[in-house]
């Protein structure tokens, strides 16, 4: 499979949908982001790297850091994680309080933003040195010691946060929060606030693409069933509320982060990444989309 040439087809083919969306100006640090960037990146599981465009580029990578919280939650919690914590799809908005209250502080799914604040909280409970240790765990599966978190987007984050305090309060009022509620605000933002490129994005994404080799890094280990477990909830959670319809277009388990990045795998196959920060109105990046569309339309692979 040509797959260099295949990624020069895509973004040539996604042109016409180039000036559609708008970036996450909720987030005052990443509405200042040039919404007029691309990237593109597939690292297959023989070891072969494959780029178009900004492909090296860092972007805050936001709710695509929720995969490796519940690699890590996973990993030391292990069947535990889902007393406090669900696998289905929302079906609702991803920092909807009404379906939190209704659901008796037990969020739907780990990506969610409640899910994540939750994992935040779990990650706290068994981390002494949590942002180091989170960081040191990104470092490793991505094999990039560069990488850090954005203090300034974080902040942002924080001083628009008035959502997700609620649902942190919302969370420990139901007795699913047991540290400070500024304190997992913090690292939760901070997670959301890591930088990646697609590059990066796709190696960190491979060991969930490739079940079949031994996931330990930073003595966070996996077996291969809860590798195939968290590849089953990105394919049915991973999108927000639009999970559905990614599934139906591209079929293939992933990620996507109001940063407009989308991480994505192929099982034994490959992992791929995708940037473009201009968003659609569910959250997910429009020329993202597409291009992953394309790519499993072209290819004719994907997991159906």
């Amino acid at each position: 499979m040509d797959y260099q040439q295949i990624l020069k087809d895509i973004y040539q083919k996604i042109q016409p949908y180039a000036s559609i969306g708008k970036q996450a100006d909720y987030i005052p640090a990443l509405a200042k982001i040039n919404p007029d960037q691309f990237g593109m990146c597939i690292h297959t599981i023989q070891n072969k790297t494959f780029m178009h465009g900004e492909a090296i580029t860092g972007f805050s990578i936001q709710s695509i850091s929720k995969v490796f919280s519940l690699a890590m939650c996973l990993s030391l919690e292990g069947d535990n994680l889902w007393k406090r914590v669900g696998k289905e799809p929302s079906g609702t908005a991803f920092n909807s309080l009404v379906q939190l209250e209704v659901e008796k502080g037990i969020p739907r799914n780990p990506f969610i933003n409640a899910g994540a604040i939750v994992m935040t909280d779990i990650l706290l409970n068994h981390l002494k040195y949590p942002e180091e240790e989170y960081l040191r765990f990104v470092h490793s599966i991505s094999g990039n010691n560069q990488i850090h978190y954005n203090e300034e987007v974080a902040l942002s984050e924080r001083e628009n946060g008035y959502l997700n305090a609620a649902i942190t309060n919302l969370l420990k009022y139901h007795h699913n929060i047991d540290n400070d509620i500024e304190r997992v605000l913090h690292f939760y933002f901070l997670q959301c606030s890591i930088e990646m490129s697609c590059y990066d994005l796709s190696k960190a994404f491979l060991p969930f693409a490739n079940h079949k080799q031994a996931f330990t890094f930073e003595g966070i280990t996996l077996t291969a069933s809860q590798v195939k477990r968290i590849n089953a909830i990105m394919q049915t959670c991973g999108f927000y509320d639009e999970a559905g319809e990614f599934s139906y277009l591209v079929g293939l388990p992933g990620k996507s982060g109001v940063g407009g990045g989308i991480a994505a795998v192929y099982p034994l196959r490959y992992s791929v990444a995708v940037w473009s920060p201009r968003l659609n109105q569910k959250g997910n990046s429009v020329m993202g989309i597409k291009a992953l569309e394309l790519l499993t339309t072209q290819t004719q692979e994907s997991i159906f």
